[in-house]
């Protein structure tokens, strides 16, 4: 976790090498006529989605982060982590819609939990009004 509680999940950083050699590999293609420069935007964009593409969560939510965008799923929507038949973590939502974790794979399912503060076994914290 970060200094700010916050656990982050990216994809492999094997996917900056490959953004990098399609750069150096689209270079001599792109550069040999003017109306071909447009395929050094394939990986470059593939970069940026390595750097940012991924899940944050911290103990107020899961912040799902895309290339052009990011969605903000509090704790308190969220009814359901589980993983999907390709391995991938899904989130259900209370009120039935899915979302998949970028990044996320069902072995970090426990990682995630921890990031939110409650306890594995799916039993909420209270304050025991008995202890003062």
């Amino acid at each position: 976790m970060g200094k700010t509680g916050t656990l982050r999940f990216r994809h492999s950083q094997a996917i900056w090498v490959a953004a990098v050699l399609g750069l150096l590999g689209a270079l001599p293609l792109a550069t040999a006529r003017w109306y071909l420069l447009p395929l050094l935007l394939v990986p470059v964009a593939i970069g940026v989605w390595a750097w940012r593409a991924g899940t944050d969560a911290s103990p107020a939510g899961i912040r799902i982060r895309a290339l052009l965008g990011q969605r903000w799923i509090p704790w308190t929507e969220v009814a359901e982590l589980a993983p999907d038949p390709r391995g991938q973590a899904v989130v259900r939502l209370r009120d039935g819609r899915t979302a998949t974790l970028p990044a996320v794979r069902a072995a970090d399912l426990p990682g995630l939990v921890a990031a939110s503060g409650q306890p594995l076994d799916g039993s909420r914290r209270t304050p025991d009004p008995t202890v003062d």
